[in-house]
């Protein structure tokens, strides 16, 4: 990358933070009546991925969103109206800080049961390769969701249909206040875990974007 591509990477990890942040200082007033989950400390993911993506490129996230929304181009305006409930947020304000929406800039949405979005995102896919579209759709999850059924049956699926999809699994080795070690063998790579259903898979550091 040249120096004007890093800047505006680093910009974007810095805007997302400090948007973040000032959730959390405005969450105590409790005018925001949704549960919020934040993205500190794992922005270079988001911003890293979304710089690589095109406008007609799909993304699909789940209740750890505000990265992935924001990285994607999903207004900001509209996503702060929704954490306070108002009409005007990208969700009617019906849904809160999980439920984040932009088609304009083709963010999908996102679901806070965990693992359930990584199906409709294969979905969207299917649909787009059915359609001849020339896009990929992006999925991003955390380490807790490919503990779940629905996980293998996507990729799986993803694989044998050969469908233009990138997952992102960002492991922050935690599932709510549990460790990765405490649920899962010392000697599981969820990279691995792909690679067995056939796709190409690969492990990076999350903090390098």
């Amino acid at each position: 990358m040249d120096n004007d591509q890093i800047i505006k990477l680093f910009k974007l990890i810095l805007k997302i933070r400090l948007i973040e942040e000032g959730i959390i200082k405005l969450y105590k007033e409790q005018e925001m009546r949704c549960p919020t989950h934040f993205s500190i400390g794992q922005e270079a993911v988001a911003s890293g991925v979304c710089a690589n993506l095109s406008l007609h490129d799909n993304v699909i996230s789940a209740h750890r969103s505000h990265a992935h929304y924001l990285a994607k181009g999903g207004s900001l305006k509209e996503m702060i109206a929704e954490l306070y409930g108002k009409s005007t947020g990208c969700a009617s304000g019906k849904g809160g800080s999980m439920h984040l929406v932009d088609p304009t800039v083709n963010f999908l949405g996102c679901v806070p049961i965990v693992g359930s979005t990584i199906p409709i995102g294969v979905g969207a896919a299917f649909g787009d390769k059915i359609k001849g579209r020339e896009n990929i759709t992006t999925i991003f999850f955390g380490d807790g969701a490919v503990e779940t059924g629905v996980f293998h049956e996507s990729i799986n699926f993803a694989a044998l249909h050969s469908l233009p999809i990138l997952f992102i699994c960002e492991n922050n080795n935690y599932s709510v206040n549990n460790t990765l070690s405490e649920r899962q063998p010392k000697n599981r790579s969820i990279a691995d875990l792909a690679r067995g259903h056939g796709l190409n898979s690969y492990f990076e550091d999350g903090q390098d974007a």
